[in-house]
């Protein structure tokens, strides 16, 4: 809060307000702390400890008979038909085949005609 009144001795130019705010501020301190009441303190009842029992184990029981045998499932569903399969590859070439028998012999061929003597003579040469 600033207050500012000319020609009051609370004049900021001269100095003396921050003189007076500061005991001002001190005396309202001092009386606002001695008016303050200290808090009663309550303190409670100590809590009376009751013993709890602690329980102890006894031997084990016998076995339990053996349960009921469980209901057979329901079947499962057909599966569905696979997809068609690949085309193999060509197989390797056969092996070379056995070779064949010797054929018959021919028949005797026959007799040769003797005296005619053929001469060719070649055509002239085309000029």
């Amino acid at each position: 809060m600033s207050v500012q009144v000319s020609g009051s001795p609370f004049d900021k130019s001269t100095g003396i307000f921050m003189k007076y705010s500061i005991a001002i501020s001190a005396v309202l301190m001092a009386m606002s702390l001695a008016a303050c009441q200290p808090a009663t303190v309550v303190t409670p009842a100590p809590a009376v400890a009751v013993p709890v029992p602690v329980a102890v184990p006894g031997p084990a029981g016998a076995t339990g008979a053996t349960g009921a045998t469980g209901n057979t499932g329901s079947a499962g569903a057909t599966g569905t038909m696979g997809n068609t399969g690949a085309t193999g590859s060509t197989g390797d070439a056969g092996a070379t085949g056995a070779t064949g028998n010797t054929g018959n012999t021919g028949d005797t061929g026959q007799r040769g005609k003797t005296g005619d003597t053929l001469v060719i003579v070649p055509a002239a040469p085309q000029r």
